[in-house]
């Protein structure tokens, strides 16, 4: 049990392709509004960010620096009264965005203390939806694509909670689910571990040679 191996699901069978050993049971399918609660974030915006101060997560960078598990974060605020903080494990989707296809992506919050900033909106799963399955689920596949036509506005377009609410989620038990949210995990660990050490390398030939050729 642990491998992965290729499935041929019969007609009509809710399973995907692809599966760990061990798992043949069909998946279910229901609205997310059945299977978390719904908030939202507030009161920041990037011009409160300062150098030094309380750890939040603003929407936008949501696009461009995290991935599926928000373990560490780089920008900081001076804490308001009525923050919205995170007790960890939230699900966290933007409000806001310049197309349908950057709004429709998910991440986890992976620990608590940290500030949930404006235009976040903030899905805290049932206790049999694991978090991360959560998030990839939302952030691919049919899923994906849901949002995407859900999504609202031209210049700027706009995902509310009462239209995740409405999309269908297909999901598996609680113990395939949390294999399978350990598993990407792991792959984007291992991708950014390479990344780091593909930079360290770049750095060091441009020192190199810098230092080598007058």
């Amino acid at each position: 049990k642990g491998y992965l191996q290729k499935m041929f699901p019969k007609n009509g069978a809710k399973v995907p392709e692809l599966r760990f050993a061990g798992f043949a049971d069909d998946w279910e399918v229901r609205k997310l509004g059945e299977l978390a609660s719904f908030s939202k974030g507030n009161g920041y915006t990037k011009n409160d960010l300062v150098e030094f101060g309380d750890p939040i997560i603003l929407y936008g960078r949501l696009y461009t620096k995290y991935e599926t598990v928000i373990e560490k974060v780089d920008t900081f605020v001076n804490k308001k009264d009525k923050s919205i903080i995170s007790e960890g494990s939230e699900v966290i989707v933007p409000a806001s965005g310049e197309s349908s296809e950057d709004i429709s992506r998910a991440s986890v919050v992976g620990k608590s203390g940290i500030i949930l900033g404006g235009d976040l909106n903030i899905i805290k799963p049932v206790n049999y939806i694991d978090s991360i399955f959560l998030a990839l689920t939302i952030s691919n596949g049919s899923q994906q694509k849901e949002m995407s036509k859900r999504a609202q506005g031209k210049s700027v377009v706009h995902l509310h909670n009462s239209d995740l609410k409405q999309v269908n989620i297909l999901y598996p038990k609680l113990e395939e689910q949390q294999q399978i949210g350990e598993f990407f995990w792991t792959l984007e660990e291992t991708i950014t571990l390479h990344q780091r050490k593909l930079d360290l390398l770049k750095q060091q030939k441009k020192g190199f040679l810098q230092k080598m050729f007058v």
